[in-house]
């Protein structure tokens, strides 16, 4: 008895038995911080597999769509629910990579590192709208909560889309009319305008695929220019094809609209003269599109004095894109008439040629910067919420020209990227002179208008 007395008596080596009882605790409080911390960053990445799944499941070209169009009636899409499904299950194992990369097999990965529980898709057509809904509930399995008795942590998550054919719509028509915007419209054009020019005095305008707008200063036209030429043989060039575009648009809009105002516009070019380069408003934001129309037919290549004229520095994209983007309000969600979404269509061959002595992206000649378009400017509409839609006619390589292969021909390969890289994801078309600009425009028009989204 003595001796039980004295060991409960005896304190020595408490801190360590207390330690020890202590440090199960303090292992479970920071192991939770790293089990949570990992679970969230799971979530992130279902999350994201959820997204892209719904979008997935009702882009404009999927099956699931082109079912919903047949209905005759509102209901379920089968196909873009079984879309959905299988757009997640790729993601979310997909981009499991880091554990690939420790070696953990593609087939292990859920077993190792978390549990689905559920996977729901939804999707409904109703009225001209079809919607998406993927509901995910997965069990992330824990490390060292296990020490407190938790084997897993439960995260869930909902993703909704629209594909929605009633937003709201602002359209800013920014068309380059610059000189280089007087090539010849089709290949046969081409073909013609080298024929027709082939006896001209001026040996710089011979066997050339471009009809620069001469206008003397007093303002009238040089009979004897590439121009008068082209007008003279009935040979289109690019920027009577993109009017003509411009204005089959308007009727596409006005055909496709569902409610008055749902899609209004506004018409810009670069300036009726190189005397006077600035963003020139032709038509300003309106919903009567017939008139936008009228408007857009008048659009006409840029005059230039003489050849040569201020250095040929017409083409200042940053000042346009700049200027254009203090046109635009701040832009809504499209689904009121009060709320449109506000979108920038630009129609260019992709080549700046500017005063721009500082930040040029090419070379300098002087102080005039020849350069693909720089993207700052498209970065800062973007980063406002402003939509742009790039229609590139292809810059047409010139390699009996001196000029071209000095200064273009060194960034001729990023030219369409730069314009891609301008446009906001999936609103880039390139249209070369061989193709028909009238039906690329509608293309890209439609790729706007039903483009899907997320509403949550």
């Amino acid at each position: 008895m003595r001796i039980l007395k004295k060991l409960f008596a005896d304190r020595t080596g408490n801190f360590a038995i207390m330690g020890a009882i202590a440090i199960i605790p303090i292992l479970g409080v920071a192991g939770m911080a790293v089990d949570v911390s990992r679970a969230m960053e799971l979530k992130s990445r279902l999350q994201n597999a959820a997204d892209a799944a719904v979008l997935g499941s009702i882009a404009e070209k999927s099956a699931g769509v082109a079912q919903a169009v047949g209905m005759t009636s509102d209901g379920p899409v089968p196909l873009s629910e079984a879309e959905a499904l299988a757009f997640f299950n790729a993601q979310a194992v997909a981009n499991q990579s880091a554990l690939q990369e420790a070696g953990i097999e593609k087939e292990k990965i859920e077993s190792e590192e978390m549990k689905l529980d559920l996977v729901q898709a939804k999707v409904t057509k109703n009225g001209k709208d079809i919607n998406a809904q993927l509901t995910y509930q997965a069990t992330v399995k824990t490390s060292f909560l296990r020490i407190l008795g938790k084997q897993g942590i439960t995260v869930s998550g909902t993703a909704n889309a629209v594909f929605q054919s009633q937003s709201f719509m602002d359209f800013y028509m920014l068309l380059d009319n610059t000189p280089s915007m007087g090539v010849a419209s089709t290949t046969a054009d081409i073909d013609r305008m080298i024929k027709a020019t082939k006896n001209v005095a001026d040996p710089g305008s011979r066997n050339c695929a471009f009809a620069c707008h001469i206008v003397s200063e007093k303002g009238v036209p040089d009979v004897g220019s590439n121009y008068a030429i082209a007008k003279n043989n009935g040979i289109s060039i690019r920027i009577d094809a993109v009017a003509k575009a411009v204005a089959q648009l308007t009727r596409e809009a006005k055909d496709q609209r569902s409610y008055p105002d749902q899609y209004r516009m506004a018409t810009y070019t670069f300036g009726e003269t190189a005397m006077d380069t600035r963003l020139l408003k032709v038509a300003g934001l309106s919903g009567d599109l017939s008139l936008v129309e009228k408007t857009a037919e008048s659009i006409k290549l840029m005059s230039i004095p003489k050849q040569g004229y201020n250095n040929d520095q017409q083409t200042d994209f940053d000042n346009a894109l700049t200027r254009i983007g203090e046109e635009i309000v701040a832009p809504g969600n499209g689904l009121t008439a009060a709320s449109p979404e506000k979108i920038v269509f630009f129609v260019s061959d992709g080549v700046g040629d500017s005063y721009k002595p500082k930040g040029c992206t090419a070379k300098l000649s002087g102080s005039r910067c020849q350069e693909p378009i720089d993207t700052k400017s498209c970065t800062a509409l973007k980063a406002r919420g402003i939509k742009i839609a790039v229609l590139y006619t292809t810059y047409l390589p010139l390699p009996n020209n001196p000029w071209y292969n000095q200064w273009i021909k060194p960034f001729q390969s990023t030219i369409g990227t730069k314009m891609q890289e301008c446009a906001s994801p999936g609103f880039f078309f390139e249209v070369p002179p061989s193709q028909n600009l009238e039906g690329a425009m509608k293309t890209l028009f439609n790729k706007v208008v039903h483009t899907p989204r997320l509403t949550s």
